[in-house]
C-alpha cells in the first residue's frame, strides 16, 4: 500500500498563524532529546537552527525501523581473545525485566550470577510505560472497590491466551499474581490504587490503576467479571518503566550480581549434552571506546523508536566503534537463561515470520533483534507463535472518540471500538488490509476536544492535535465524507444508520459496544480520522513480537521439536513463548517477564 505523509502541509482546519506556531512546537518536541544531550567528542551537536528547519524535518524517515543496516559493516573485530577463568552458577543473557527477575531470584538463593547485555541494561522494559498486569485481589484493586479472584482473572486471560501456554501454567500465573506484585514492591517498586474513571491507552499522573485490556468489552465480559488489572508503576509520565527497572537494578546490585554491559553473545557452549557456557564479544569498561559508544547509544535508545533517521545515524556510528574495539571472550556456568528480548528490530525475521505487519513501527531497543531466540534455535530449541505481533492503534484518549464507529474501505464496521487497541488492530490488519477510518460527528468531535486537557498526557495531546489538524477529513454529509475518504458511501451510510438505530430504539449497538460509549452519529459536519496501519510522524502504529522459544511450563527450560528439554538452557520474557504470546494487553508482557524470569531463576538453582 502506497501512502503519503501530509503532516508538513498546513492543517485543514487551522489558521495559518496557529499552524506555524504549533508546527514549530511539534518539531521541537520531536528533536528535544537531541538538543538536551551533548555528543562531544563522539560527534558534534546538530545546531538547533538546522533541526528546527523544514528542510531537515522533511528528510526524516518515519518508516518502520530495523537494524539490518548495522550488520553490513566490514570492520573486523579486535583480534584478542580472552577466557574468564571463573565459573558462575548462572549466566543471564539480557538485562531487561525478565533477566533482572531471573538474576535476583537466583542470587537470593546464594548463586553467583553474571548478566551479559548488548546494551547498558534496562532493555525495552525500561523504555515501557511501567504497566504491570496484576489481579486476583491485589491491595490496589481492593482499595478501588473491586473484588477480583485468581479464578476470575484466569477466566478472562484464557480468552486472550488461547492455548499459548497450557492451563496449568496460566493458573500458576494467576495464582501468583498478587505475590509477584508484592515481590516487586519488596524490591523498591511503588504502585497506587487511584482508578482511572474513563477508557484510556495510558492514564495521566492522577491515576495509577486502570482497565488496561478487554476486561469490560464484549465478548470478554461474558465470561469473567470486569476488574482493573493495569497497575502503573508510580512515577511521572512515561518515566515509569525506567523507575521500575531502576528498582530491579538496585536490588540485583545489592545482591552481588555481576553485570557486564556492551556484551553480545554469539554462541552457546555445549559440553556433554548440556549448555555450559557462552562465547561473546565485548568492550571492557576500561577501554575509552566504551565511553564513546555510550555517548552515542544512550540518546539513540528513544530516538530509534520515535525518530528513526536520527537514531539510526547514532546507532551506526556506535556500531563502528563497537566493531573496532570489541574483544572475544568465553565464560562458563551451570545454567544459562536467555532473556534478550524479541525480534521486532530484525527486518528479515519479521519478513520471514510476520510479513503482514511490515508497516508496523518497531518498539523497543535495537537489542530486540532475535539474537536470544536464534541462540536457542541453534542449540536445538523449538520456536512457536513467531507470526504473532501486537500492534496498537489506540482510539483513545480522548475517550469520546470511542463513541464513533470504525469502518473499512467498503464502509463495513471493523469491530466494537471499546476493544483494546491491539485487538482492534489485528482485525484491521487481517480482515481490512490495514485500511480504515474512525467516523464521528460534530458533537463527538467537540466532546473529544474538550476532554484533551483532563484525559491526556502531553504525548497523547500532541498525537490528537496531529490527527485534528493533519490526518482527518471533514464534510457536511456522510456521502461527501465517504467520497473524500475513498470509502463506499452506501456502505458507510448503512453502518452509521444501523449504529444510530440501535441507540435510538434501545436495542443497543449491533456490535455490542458498551452503552455508555455509544452516541448517535447524526449532527454534521462529520469527521473521518485515518486509522490505517502505515508509517506516520506521530500517529504511527508501534508493535512488539510475541513469539519465541517453546519452554516447559513448570521450569522454563527450552524444549526441542521432540518435546524434550535442553539441559542447562532456559528462556524467559520475549525470548520465550509465554502468557502474552497469543494476544497482548497493556502490562501483560511485563508481568510475564517477572513471572517467567523468576520461574527460570528458581528452577536453575533448585
Amino acid at each position: 500500500m502506497q501512502t503519503t505523509t501530509r503532516w508538513l502541509s498546513p492543517p485543514r482546519f487551522c489558521p495559518k498563524q496557529v499552524w506555524k506556531s504549533w508546527a514549530t512546537s511539534y518539531r521541537f518536541q520531536l528533536i528535544k532529546p537531541i538538543l538536551n544531550v551533548s555528543f562531544r567528542p563522539a560527534i558534534q551537536p546538530i545546531p538547533s537552527s538546522i533541526l528546527l528547519s523544514k528542510a531537515f524535518v522533511t528528510r526524516l524517515d518515519f518508516r518502520p525501523s530495523s537494524t539490518s543496516h548495522l550488520r553490513s559493516g566490514t570492520v573486523a573485530f579486535a583480534a584478542d581473545t580472552t577466557s574468564k577463568a571463573e565459573k558462575y552458577d548462572l549466566i543471564v543473557v539480557g538485562y531487561g525485566a525478565a533477566g533482572a527477575a531471573a538474576a535476583i531470584t537466583a542470587a537470593e538463593k546464594g548463586a553467583s550470577v553474571l548478566i551479559l547485555d548488548r546494551g547498558y541494561g534496562g532493555g525495552a522494559s525500561a523504555l515501557s510505560g511501567g504497566i504491570f498486569y496484576a489481579g486476583g485481589g491485589t491491595p490496589y484493586q481492593k482499595a478501588a472497590g473491586y473484588e477480583d479472584t485468581p479464578e476470575n482473572m484466569f477466566n478472562y486471560l484464557q480468552q486472550e491466551v488461547k492455548g499459548a501456554v497450557d492451563d496449568e501454567t496460566l493458573r500458576t500465573f494467576c495464582d501468583s499474581s498478587v505475590e509477584n506484585l508484592a515481590w516487586l514492591e519488596q524490591r523498591g517498586a511503588r504502585f497506587q490504587g487511584s482508578l482511572c474513571p474513563y477508557k484510556t491507552s495510558y492514564p495521566t499522573d492522577k491515576h495509577y490503576l486502570y482497565f488496561s485490556g478487554n476486561e469490560k468489552a464484549h465478548p470478554y465480559n461474558l465470561h469473567s467479571k470486569p476488574a482493573p488489572r493495569g497497575h502503573r508503576t508510580f512515577g511521572p509520565s512515561l518515566d515509569c518503566g525506567a523507575i521500575l527497572w531502576q528498582a530491579l537494578q538496585k536490588s540485583a546490585k545489592a545482591l552481588g550480581v555481576q553485570f557486564q554491559p556492551l556484551s553480545r553473545v554469539d554462541k552457546l557452549i555445549v559440553e556433554n549434552g548440556r549448555v555450559a557456557g557462552v562465547s561473546f564479544k565485548t568492550i571492557p569498561e576500561s577501554n575509552p571506546a566504551f565511553r564513546r559508544h555510550r555517548r552515542l547509544a544512550t540518546p539513540a535508545l528513544k530516538l530509534t523508536n520515535f525518530l528513526a533517521s536520527v537514531g539510526n545515524i547514532l546507532n551506526s556510528r556506535a556500531e563502528r566503534i563497537w566493531r573496532q574495539a570489541a574483544v572475544a571472550q568465553t565464560v562458563h556456568a551451570k545454567s544459562i537463561i536467555l532473556a534478550a528480548g524479541g525480534f521486532v528490530f530484525n527486518h528479515s525475521m519479521r519478513q520471514q515470520y510476520a510479513p503482514k505487519y511490515a508497516q508496523v513501527s518497531s518498539l523497543g531497543t535495537i537489542g530486540d533483534d532475535g539474537t536470544g531466540i536464534r541462540l536457542g534455535q541453534d542449540t536445538g530449541g523449538q520456536v512457536t507463535h513467531m507470526d504473532r505481533i501486537t500492534a496498537w492503534r489506540f482510539l483513545s484518549p480522548p475517550s469520546a472518540l470511542i463513541e464513533g464507529v470504525t469502518v473499512g474501505l467498503s464502509g463495513e464496521r471493523i469491530m466494537n471500538e471499546d476493544l483494546y487497541g491491539a485487538t482492534h488492530s489485528e482485525v484491521l490488519i487481517h480482515k481490512f488490509d490495514g485500511r480504515g477510518y474512525l467516523i464521528v460527528d460534530s458533537t463527538i468531535w467537540k466532546k473529544a476536544i474538550n476532554q484533551l486537557q483532563e484525559q491526556c498526557q502531553d504525548f497523547q495531546r500532541l498525537q490528537f492535535n496531529y490527527l485534528r489538524f493533519w490526518d482527518s477529513y471533514r464534510a457536511h454529509s456522510l456521502s461527501a465524507l465517504a467520497s473524500k475518504l475513498g470509502v463506499s458511501a452506501s456502505g458507510l451510510e448503512a453502518t452509521v444508520n444501523a449504529y444510530n438505530d440501535g441507540i435510538r430504539d434501545g436495542s443497543g449497538d449491533p456490535f455490542r459496544k458498551a452503552a455508555d460509549l455509544c452516541s448517535p452519529i447524526s449532527k454534521g459536519p462529520f469527521y473521518g480520522i485515518d486509522i490505517s496501519i502505515r508509517p506516520s510522524p506521530l500517529y504511527f502504529v508501534p508493535g512488539v513480537t510475541l513469539g519465541g522459544l517453546q519452554v516447559d511450563g513448570k521450569s522454563g527450560l527450552v524444549m526441542t521439536d521432540s518435546g524434550k528439554t535442553i539441559p542447562g538452557l532456559y528462556a524467559a520474557g520475549r525470548n520465550a513463548v509465554g502468557v502474552s504470546s497469543n494476544s497482548y494487553v497493556s502490562g501483560l508482557s511485563l508481568a510475564d517477564c517477572i513471572f517467567s524470569g523468576r520461574r527460570a531463576g528458581q528452577h536453575a538453582m533448585s
